[in-house]
């Protein structure tokens, strides 16, 4: 199976909401239609950045119908299913592909310590539930279950999996993910922190949840890195992590802060769903720091 599709910058999607705190249909297009205008490659839809763990079953539905609706032959979608029951999951799946998504992915289940023969047994069912080729999602440092390269290489016994996004802080991971499945393997950069460093390291390409507030130095440092000038690539990278580090000292949630570098964009995609803290007012001042931030470093970069 052909993973061309899956190359580049694709943004962890961000959960959309309306005044209330319900998902807002007309928000999730006007995301759609900024990451489409931003020109970058993919969606990654229903993960951490959605805020899936904090929504219903119809809620996550919902949001991959709107996005579909809005992106379908535009970009790449792929649907994050993963939940706390492998039913759900399934569910999620059968969804996601009746939509048209071009691939769907899931974290390892999440609460009860289990054996890898348990995880592995709940990643094969969603992938038998549907055609579509599957990412498999490693975090360790949220589900508290590390992907293994045993585990890994059995999993790619199945012609359908067709990746890892990996998200554990390591760079060798990527290096052995990669090694352990070959050319006909993309591995994708969780770490926004260290983009520039997983794809020398062998990403094929990034999925990073905080694409979204600067996606010009992403797409930026890719095409570097893709031309071999990688002091370049390594001199965004650090303008990047500044900015990752400014979002991260935020009195509320990063995400929040992110919505509202998004919303001083012409954005405006809501608050965060609790317990998720949204911003305060201290925050303001530092959300104007962190917009000036990326506008500096996108002139000095040439974004």
């Amino acid at each position: 199976m052909s993973i061309a599709k899956f190359q580049g910058i694709i943004p962890a999607f961000y959960a959309c909401y309306d005044d209330k705190g319900d998902i807002s249909e007309a928000r999730t297009y006007e995301l759609c239609d900024y990451l489409h205008g931003k020109g970058v490659q993919g969606v990654y839809v229903g993960g951490s950045s959605g805020e899936c763990i904090y929504q219903s079953l119809e809620e996550r539905k919902a949001v991959l119908g709107h996005v579909a609706r809005r992106l379908q032959g535009k970009m790449t979608l792929i649907a994050h299913v993963g939940a706390p029951s492998t039913r759900d999951s399934v569910e999620l799946a059968k969804h996601a592909a009746d939509l048209g998504y071009d691939a769907l992915s899931a974290i390892p289940p999440i609460y009860f310590k289990l054996p890898d023969s348990a995880v592995y047994r709940y990643w094969s069912e969603i992938i038998d539930s549907t055609p579509l080729p599957f990412i498999i999602y490693n975090i360790p440092q949220t589900t508290g279950y590390t992907l293994t390269t045993s585990l890994f290489r059995k999993l790619l016994e199945n012609p359908k999996v067709i990746g890892v996004k990996n998200s554990s802080m390591p760079v060798l991971d990527i290096e052995r993910f990669k090694n352990a499945g070959g050319d006909e393997v993309i591995v994708f950069n969780g770490p926004d922190e260290q983009f520039v460093a997983g794809r020398i390291m062998g990403a094929g390409a990034g999925i990073g949840g905080t694409y979204s507030a600067m996606p010009e130095l992403f797409l930026q440092a890719d095409k570097l890195v893709r031309n071999g000038r990688f002091a370049e690539a390594g001199a965004i990278q650090s303008d990047i992590n500044d900015i990752i580090i400014a979002l991260c000292s935020l009195d509320g949630s990063m995400y929040a802060g992110i919505k509202e570098v998004l919303r001083r964009r012409g954005v405006n995609v809501g608050g965060v769903r609790s317990p998720l803290e949204d911003i305060s007012g201290e925050d303001a001042a530092r959300i104007d720091a962190i917009v000036r931030q990326i506008d500096e470093a996108a002139v000095k970069h040439g974004a």
